[in-house]
């Protein structure tokens, strides 16, 4: 098991170090690249096909593992997530409408829990509720699953934050399934690695080898992670009953989804309550407030990524504390809110002379270390694999 794991990252990593540099040539060629607008924080035309990228690493990554342990039963992922990139392919080359992007992502989810059979049909004991009937399942996957999705797609803000998080949430998953015995899902979360780590490497260091994920890139994550989170919760994803029970599978999934489910939840009802549409883009995510505290791309990225790791960290430190599967939630939703809302809110109320906010500028400037020194070292390096 362990050579099927470290083959799916090693064929996905080197699978996506070689097609990269061709995809870049073609989007500049075609002119399939992100223009910078008063939105956005890019100043020149960025290539927009790193989600290809992405998607070809992890099938040859799973597909070498192939050869050694059965992955049919990934096929039902990979079909969705076929679909999913070639939606936001469209997205990034013609533009989609909000709303019909929104309507073919519950159109595919609902299909896909119609094919698989798995759905979040188990509280695992959170609020002393376990099996839940499918009436209440179906609705909830799809509203949980089409939700990641776009909290996926609405992080990818800065250099290498989608990337670097997305890496986060499949290693801790991944560690799950390998302890729970759902070996095609650590497979599937070990190639997500492989296939993302080349990418976050040329989109953070890169200069003339970068491109962003696109909304191929995000929207194909958002059905794997949200894939991840439905196996850890489903009955029928045949977990082994051995796992301690006192630790809160519910928490603990929020958890690694806390910063991009938290902040997209934030920025939508604060849309709604000016008056505007939920899916109306502005700059009031939480990797705009680090890049205004002058942070530089890379930092807030770390930044945040550090945020969620720590959220991750409170639900473990919990459990092995002993706190029951309500308080891991409690801590989860806690944290989570002081580190979205909470650090937003009070970093755009406090007075420019705080300590606070100075103590930010001083931490935003020290991440400033950009094509200097080894950076620089390590953006020839990349710009020339």
């Amino acid at each position: 098991m362990n050579t099927s794991v470290i083959l799916a990252f090693a064929a996905s990593l080197i699978a996506t170090f070689a097609v990269h540099p061709y995809l870049v040539r073609i989007a500049l060629a075609k002119n399939i690249v992100d223009n910078p607008d008063a939105r956005k924080l890019q100043k020149r035309p960025i290539p927009v096909l790193g989600g290809a990228a992405i998607f070809l690493g992890i099938i040859i990554g799973t597909g070498v593992s192939g050869l050694h342990i059965d992955c049919s039963s990934l096929m039902i992922i990979i079909s969705a997530m076929v679909v999913m990139l070639y939606i936001g392919m469209i997205d990034d080359i013609l533009g989609l409408s909000p709303m019909l992007r929104f309507v073919l992502e519950i159109l595919l989810v609902c299909l896909l829990i119609g094919y698989s059979g798995l759905s979040i049909d188990n509280f695992h004991g959170l609020l002393h509720i376990n099996s839940i009937p499918m009436w209440v399942a179906f609705p909830l996957t799809v509203i949980a699953t089409v939700g990641i999705i776009n909290s996926i797609n609405l992080i990818d803000g800065v250099d290498g934050l989608s990337s670097g998080y997305c890496m986060l949430a499949c290693s801790v998953f991944g560690y799950y399934f390998g302890l729970s015995g759902q070996h095609d899902m650590l497979i599937l979360a070990s190639a997500s690695v492989g296939s993302m780590l080349p990418f976050f490497l040329h989109n953070v260091f890169g200069q003339s080898s970068k491109m962003f994920i696109g909304d191929g890139g995000t929207l194909t994550m958002g059905i794997v992670l949200s894939t991840f989170v439905v196996h850890t919760l489903s009955d029928a994803s045949n977990a082994p009953t051995s796992l301690d029970p006192s630790f809160g599978l519910i928490p603990f999934s929020l958890a690694v989804m806390s910063i991009p489910v938290f902040d997209t939840l934030r920025v939508m009802l604060a849309r709604i309550m000016r008056g505007t549409s939920p899916f109306h883009p502005d700059k009031t995510h939480l990797h705009h407030l680090f890049i205004e505290m002058r942070f530089s791309h890379a930092g807030a990225a770390v930044s945040i990524i550090f945020l969620n790791a720590m959220v991750i960290a409170a639900q473990l430190l919990t459990w092995k504390l002993g706190g029951s599967i309500n308080m891991q939630m409690l801590v989860v939703v806690v944290v989570s809110l002081l580190c979205t809302i909470g650090l937003y809110y009070t970093m755009h109320h406090i007075s420019e002379k705080n300590i606070l906010k100075r103590a930010m500028y001083r931490i935003g400037l020290a991440t400033r270390f950009e094509r200097k020194g080894v950076f620089s070292l390590l953006q020839h390096l990349v710009d020339k694999l």
